[in-house]
Order: structure tokens, then sequence, then C-alpha cells
């Protein structure tokens, strides 16, 4: 986490330096980030970042508070259109939501998932505690939405958790990776095409996890997800 000495700088100051971080993140990850660059690019003295971080891993942890602090100011006035989504409706909102929230900030989105995913730096045990929280919330889903009879009684919930968590990984690293390829991310996120893509892709999963009723057919729920 930074230094008292960064926080004590004016908030111009701070950005100037984070900026230069998430750009060199975002380019090279956090194994191959250069802190001379992050140095060169903020216009700072190497001795100065030294006062105000311990090394290039605690700028990128405090990143991810930076990203974490807008996501709760984002998600404030943010709600899902209908309280009475089942599990799979309100995981595909959430999900595209979050992308939406992504797209607002695309290059420290990238930056951060670049490391978590790319480098595999979201299983290490240094973001155990984010991570258990993602996992908690998604057991107390999966739970709720077995009692509601919307997913398979048989299905193991930790399986279940897992399933999601990767799914939504696997999601993000598409947007992000064909996303960042695009002259106008927003347009192509947005675009049909893409939507069904990740319309496919939440399918696939919700089929595997959903419990099994004459009124559950395969066609009615592919005619369903049209008409979100």
């Amino acid at each position: 986490m930074p230094k008292q000495t960064f926080l004590n700088l004016s908030p111009e100051k701070r950005e100037i330096i984070m900026n230069a971080a998430v750009e060199e993140f975002a380019e090279y990850g956090l194994e191959n980030a250069s802190t001379n660059r992050i140095v060169k690019n903020s216009g700072i003295a190497k001795g100065s970042f030294y006062q105000y971080f311990e090394d290039k891993q605690d700028v990128f942890m405090h990143m991810l508070e930076v990203i974490e602090q807008k996501e709760l100011e984002y998600f404030k006035d943010v709600h899902p259109p209908d309280h009475n989504m089942d599990v799979f409706h309100y995981f595909r909102w959430m999900l595209k939501t979050g992308m939406e929230f992504g797209l607002a900030h695309p290059r420290m989105i990238q930056a951060a998932w670049r490391v978590l995913l790319g480098e595999g730096f979201y299983y290490g045990t240094r973001l155990g505690d984010y991570r258990q929280k993602t996992t908690k919330a998604l057991t107390l889903m999966i739970k709720q939405a077995k009692e509601r009879g919307e997913v398979d009684p048989s299905v193991d919930v930790e399986l279940a958790v897992m399933i999601m968590e990767t799914w939504s990984n696997a999601i993000t690293n598409y947007v992000l990776n064909e996303g960042m390829k695009q002259k106008d991310v927003l347009k192509w996120m947005r675009s049909k095409k893409t939507q069904e893509t990740i319309d496919k892709l939440l399918y696939v999963m919700e089929y595997g996890l959903r419990k099994t009723e004459s009124e559950f057919t395969a066609s009615q729920l592919l005619q369903e997800r049209k008409q979100l």
C-alpha cells in the first residue's frame, strides 16, 4: 500500500504517477514492468518513488484499490432492471454492467486483468481476501438459487461457484483481448455480434447448472436470451 508521503501529494500529482503506472502495467504486465519507466513517465525522481511505494507490486495493489473505489462509486446508483431476476439473469446483468464500468476505464481495467488473469496474480495468496469476497458472494447466490429451484439440486455449490468464476474471467479476458483491438471499443462491446457471443458463452454455463424442467428447454432458453 502507498506510504503517507504519497498520500500527502496533491491529487493531480498522484494521478500523474498512477497514470504512468497504469500504462506500464497495461503494456508490460507486472512481471516485466519497469520502475524506471514509471519514474520517467511520471516525471519524478527514482528516490521519490521509493518514498511513495515499496516496489512496483505495491503500486499495482494500490491501483486495485483505486479500481475498487471507482466501482463502489459507479455501482452506488446502478440497480438491476428487475428485482425478480433469477440467478442466471442476475449474473448476466451483473457481468455486463461490470463490463460497462470497464469500458469507462478501459486502460486501467486492461492493466488489472493483464496481471490478474494473464499472469495468474488473481489466484495468488496476496489477493486471498479479495477473491474470498467474490467467492462468498457467488456461494450465497448459488445456495439461494438452489432453494428457489433455479439450479439443479444435485450440483455441488463449490463446483458451481468455480464454474461461474471461471466463466466470468474467461468472458472478461475475451472482451479485453478483442476489445482493445478495436478503434471504437465501446461501439464494439455494444454491437449485436459481441453481445450474442457473450450470450452464447453464458448460455453454456447456464445450461450446465440450471435445473432441468420441461419449461426450461434449450430452445426456450435461447429465445429468452434473445429478448434480453
